[in-house]
Order: structure tokens, then sequence, then C-alpha cells
């Protein structure tokens, strides 16, 4: 039973093999074994592959499923359409081009079971390029606060420098009042004269001032660094909202181009196997010599061939022969009086009709 699934899944005639020898069945069971189990394989890649597109086992299973089963078909095609003939040339030119659709699905199946094999090593290599992506997030949205910080901090450091400088100058006009009353500059004279309450009173001014100042600057300096913390929460959030994004970065394609990031050889030599075993029904197709199989099916095909051409003939002969016949019995009906004169009596009563109808049309128009 096992041997009969695997000979239908070569493709081959299983009526015509079974009056071959067992050997000659065992080759084609092998021969379809290869196409079942690459298309398996098929299976298995395609799943893998559409579960890192859709993250739903379900659709990857029924959508690999239908993979499978093309990859099958074409493999089928592929090894049953390649006939043993007499011309080693012919057979390599007429395998030819299934040899470049099987390199085609080799490359097909085998990326995805690449992606497989070497996932911890295309996780690490998809885990630096989020790093690096989370860095240059980072800066490019810092892009757009980072002036505006910038120019508000430099707002507060003027207003506190506006501070300072009126704080020296209040400062200064302190110690003026001061060395007057004391008498070491000024009018140098001792005690608080009239030059005293003038600086005192300056200095009490700008003291003033100076508290009015700090309290109008510490209102905006408040005011602006409320600003600062808005702008740091709404970047902060900016770049958390925009993290799942970068996160998420892995699939299908991602992990396509980290795979060829990593050494060549480990892929190539997984192609190279899936390739063999594409390739190896065809190449043993043929490598193989014309066998018993390969005979019957050629003598089925000539006499299949022989009977269409001997069917073609015939009709070409019947409508020849009735071609002949139907050209003598006219020539004899051209003498025939009776079927002449039938023939006048009609066409007489044909005109009588057609001239009825032609007065009937003209007088109704009158």
């Amino acid at each position: 039973m096992l041997q009969n699934f695997f000979i239908g899944c070569s493709g081959a005639d299983s009526n015509i093999l079974k009056t071959c020898s067992q050997g000659e069945q065992n080759k084609y069971a092998g021969i379809g074994a290869t196409v079942f189990f690459t298309a398996v394989m098929a299976f298995i890649a395609s799943s893998y592959a559409l579960y890192t597109v859709f993250d739903s086992v379900y659709t990857a299973v029924f959508f690999g499923f239908i993979w499978g089963l093309l990859i099958f078909n074409l493999d089928r095609f592929i090894v049953s359409t390649i006939k043993k003939r007499d011309n080693f040339g012919k057979e390599v030119l007429q395998a030819t081009p299934r040899i470049l659709l099987a390199i085609i699905i080799a490359i097909v199946i085998s990326k995805p079971l690449e992606m497989k094999i070497f996932e911890k090593e295309i996780n690490q290599v998809l885990l630096e390029q989020k790093n690096e992506m989370t860095l240059a997030n980072k800066e490019q949205l810092a892009l757009q606060y980072t002036p505006k910080v910038t120019q508000l901090n430099q707002d507060i450091a003027s207003l506190k420098n506006e501070i300072a400088t009126k704080e020296a100058e209040t400062n200064a006009l302190y110690d003026i009042y001061i060395s007057e009353a004391e008498g070491t500059a000024g009018t140098k004279l001792l005690g608080k004269g009239p030059v005293y309450a003038e600086k005192r009173e300056k200095h009490d001014t700008a003291l003033a001032e100076l508290k009015t100042l700090k309290t109008t600057n510490a209102e905006k300096i408040a005011g602006i660094e409320t600003q600062i913390a808005v702008l740091n929460t709404e970047y902060t959030d900016v770049v958390k909202n925009s993290q799942p994004i970068i996160d998420g970065f892995d699939g299908l394609m991602a992990r396509i181009t980290a795979l060829d990031e990593l050494p060549w050889f480990p892929s190539f030599f997984i192609f190279l196997l899936f390739l063999a075993i594409e390739t190896s029904p065809i190449i043993a197709k043929l490598l193989a010599p014309k066998g018993e199989y390969d005979v019957k099916l050629e003598e089925e095909e000539s006499i299949l061939g022989s009977w269409v051409t001997q069917k073609v003939a015939q009709r070409k002969l019947i409508v020849t022969t009735d071609g002949d016949i139907n050209q003598k019995i006219y020539e004899d009906l051209k003498g025939e009086e009776e079927l002449y004169g039938y023939k006048k009596k009609k066409a007489e009563e044909l005109l009588r009709i057609q001239a009825d109808k032609f007065h009937e049309v003209q007088v109704k128009n009158l």
C-alpha cells in the first residue's frame, strides 16, 4: 500500500509499472518518496515562515499546507514529464527548465528552515539592531525637544543672572553707605550725615527692587521649569510609545536580512542539501539507463500515436470520398427534367409572392 502511494507520488503510470519488475517499481517508489518528503519539508518551512508573519499557528498551518500541496504538485509534474530517450543531449535539454525550477523551489524551501535553524543567532543580530534603532530613535526624537529645553534653560540662566547683577549692585551700594558712615570713603567724615542718608536711600531702593525682582523672576523660573518638565514628560512618552514598534521589528523580512549578516557557508550548505533533495529525482532519471518502464511507456505512446495517425487518415479519406459522391450525385441530377420543372414552378411562385408584397407596400405608402 505504501509502495503504491509513493508510486502515485512519482507521477508514473501505475498500470504500466504493475507489469514491470519489482526493482523497477522500487525505483519509482523511491522517486515518489523523495517528492513526498520534499513537499513535507516545504510544508514545515512555509508554516514557520508564515508564523513569523501572522503570529497564528492555525493560519500558518493552513497556508503552509496549501504551499506544501503546491510544491508536491510541481515536483510531481517535473519528475513525470522527464522521459528517457535514446539521445542524452535531448534529455538534458528537456530537463534544463525543470532543473531551474527545482533550484527555485529549493531556495524557497531552504530559506525558512535556515531561519529556524539559526534562530538564536538571528535573534542576537536582531537584538543588536533593535538596540541601535532604540538609540537612534531617542536621538532623533531628542532633536525635536532639545532645542526648546536648551532655550528655556538659557532663559532661566538669564533670569538668574539678572538677579545676581542686581544683588551685586545692591551689595555695592551697601558697601558705599557703610564706608560713608565709617568715614573710610566718600566725604571721609565719621557719622551719619546727609550724604550717608542719600546713599542709604539709594541702597534701600535697590534692595526693594531686588526683592521684587527675585519674586518676579522666581515666578518666571518656576513657569519655565514647568514647561521643561512638560517637554521632558512628552519626550519620555513619545519614546515609550515608539518603543513597541522597534520591539516588534522581527518579521519575515527582518529575519531574512539578519540571516544575510551571518556567515554564508552554513546557509549555503543547507541550500545545497535541499537542492540535492529537490533535483535528485531528475538527476536519477537522467543518469539511470533506459528501464523496463521507459520501454513500455514508449511502446504505449507509439501505439497511441499510430492509432491517432490512422484515425486522422481515415477521417480525411471519408471526407474526400463523401465529397466525390456528392459531386457525382449533383452531376446526375442536372439531367432530371422532373426536378427541373419542380424547381421552375417553385421559383415562379416565389417571384409572384415577392411581386404581390412589393405592390402592397407601394399602395400603403400612397
